[in-house]
């Protein structure tokens, strides 16, 4: 079996309209760069033509691959299907609408080579980035998640809900195994693993850009990620997070596609 230096996630749920240009944008990229690098798309039971799109662009592009899940299970269970499923040495997960474009990977992986295990986009540590800002309201319903994620659960980032982010494989491993939420409050819940088992993690200030076919409601789903929240507290006081890491990195990374 080939040697994956790079794994890319990409989870979807009926992104027919925009994961053509996706996909083009994506392996056009890595095809310039170089090296043994993979991308999986996860179909999260897409009603329209969202896998009949990945495989014709597999046909053509052995380095993709597409994983179906058991029906529509959630971004949270998307992504992690992807994670453990990958074969990389360093796993990379993105949203689909690219919001964060694949050119921002170098300063993800860049972490990585200075000996982070886990490495965040941030649309907030650097907002003058931010090639298209959200609506005023979803930024007030972000800030409040932010400091409810800071009460709660004790995480002390500026922004833990971007879709890019980048992991060894031994924190892969070592984290999405014990995930539990499988919907839109599974990105706290893998920061707060991380630091429950010691893996180092940096926020890294990427380009990003709102879209606006975001399906997220904020009273709706906002309620819900609350409620996520507390059940990740309860599970870890109740002993359910109590498992050991198959592992911790302690390797020098290769510099990424495109990094300096």
């Amino acid at each position: 079996m080939q040697n994956i230096t790079y794994s890319l996630v990409i989870p979807a749920y009926n992104e027919g309209a925009r994961l053509g240009a996706t996909l083009e944008r994506v392996l056009s990229y890595i095809s310039q760069q170089g090296g043994d690098t993979e991308v999986i798309v996860v179909n999260d039971g897409s009603r329209d033509n969202t896998a009949a799109i990945v495989r014709s662009f597999a046909e053509k592009n052995p380095a993709l691959r597409l994983i179906e899940n058991p029906g529509n299970r959630g971004k949270g269970y998307s992504v992690r299907n992807g994670m453990l499923n990958a074969r990389g040495k360093v796993v990379i997960f993105s949203d689909a609408d690219l919001s964060s474009p694949i050119e921002e990977v170098p300063k993800l992986l860049d972490a990585l080579t200075k000996g982070f295990d886990i490495a965040i986009g941030s649309r907030w540590l650097r907002a003058e980035m931010q090639t298209q800002r959200q609506p005023l309201h979803r930024q007030l319903f972000g800030r409040i998640f932010n400091l409810l994620l800071r009460i709660t659960l004790g995480l002390q980032y500026k922004d833990t809900q971007c879709g890019f982010k980048a992991f060894t494989q031994q924190a892969a491993q070592g984290i999405f195994p014990l995930q539990k939420i499988e919907r839109w409050g599974f990105d706290p819940e893998i920061l707060f693993l991380a630091r429950k088992f010691g893996f180092k993690v940096r926020e890294v200030p990427v380009a990003w850009g709102h879209s606006g076919d975001t399906r997220i409601h904020p009273l709706l789903d906002g309620s819900r990620m609350f409620m996520e929240m507390l059940r990740i507290r309860w599970y870890d006081l109740t002993g359910k997070y109590d498992a050991t890491p198959t592992g911790r990195p302690a390797t020098t990374l290769p510099g990424g596609p495109g990094a300096a």
